[in-house]
């Protein structure tokens, strides 16, 4: 049911100029909501949640609940929330904020994703929470290490593994995410509620011909540059033991 919203909202979220948020808010506005379904077929957004991540970026509230979609099974309906709960700047809120939050994390940790340690130039990173919004809220932005820097490949991976975990769908416990490597990559026990290890080795640079060695190797033996590198390991660590 179509919603009329005051003056001050309106003229809020009309600032919103980005071509992907402002698409979610127009048809909220419009129709009352948005579907994960309209978002794909009708705006051709194949990851509508992240679509739905970039109005609440700009510190708009949208609240998700389900509905039967054409083909009957559920899907993701969006709209608005209560506006009364967030301060609604005339700035640009999360738009500026971010900016903040990178730079920050820039200075610590250096221009790279969190999740693979590839160095990336600055405007291809994005500022992700650590802890999904989905499950914890609003991290407290005076804690900038409650976020982290992702590539967009990387984000879009670290989403489409997190709207497929258990967590995410039906339990939603902070403390579950809080020990999953898309959120502490560097302490981690599981991944998506599986108990996996995984590490993500990345040659650059001089470091290239390394890898170049090891798949040299890994070809001459038939075998995937994984197998090797597994091999390699369990070896340095029995001679360790020795």
């Amino acid at each position: 049911m179509k919603k009329e919203y005051s003056k001050e909202i309106v003229d809020r979220l009309k600032k919103v100029t980005a071509k992907r948020p402002k698409t979610v808010i127009d048809h909220i506005l419009e129709h009352g909501f948005i579907t994960s379904e309209q978002l794909k077929n009708e705006y051709g957004y194949n990851h509508p949640p992240r679509a739905v991540r970039d109005v609440r970026e700009h510190d708009i509230p949208i609240v998700t609940s389900t509905v039967k979609g054409t083909d009957g099974r559920l899907i993701a309906k969006y709209t608005f929330g209560d506006f009364a709960k967030k301060k609604l700047s005339k700035m640009s809120g999360r738009t500026n904020l971010s900016k903040k939050i990178k730079n920050e994390l820039v200075k610590k940790y250096g221009s790279k994703d969190f999740i693979y340690g590839e160095l990336i130039d600055e405007t291809g990173l994005q500022v992700d929470h650590r802890i999904p919004f989905e499950i914890s809220g609003e991290s407290e932005i005076e804690n900038f290490d409650n976020f982290m820097l992702l590539s967009g490949s990387t984000n879009r991976a670290k989403s489409w593994s997190c709207e497929h975990c258990e967590n995410w769908n039906e339990i939603k416990e902070r403390k579950i995410c809080s020990s999953c490597y898309w959120a502490y990559p560097e302490n981690y026990t599981h991944i998506a509620m599986t108990e996996i290890g995984r590490i993500d080795l990345l040659w650059q640079g001089e470091d290239l011909k390394i890898y170049t060695a090891i798949k040299e190797r890994a070809s001459k033996m038939h075998k995937e540059v994984q197998e090797i590198i597994k091999d390699i390991l369990e070896k340095a660590i029995e001679e360790n033991k020795k």
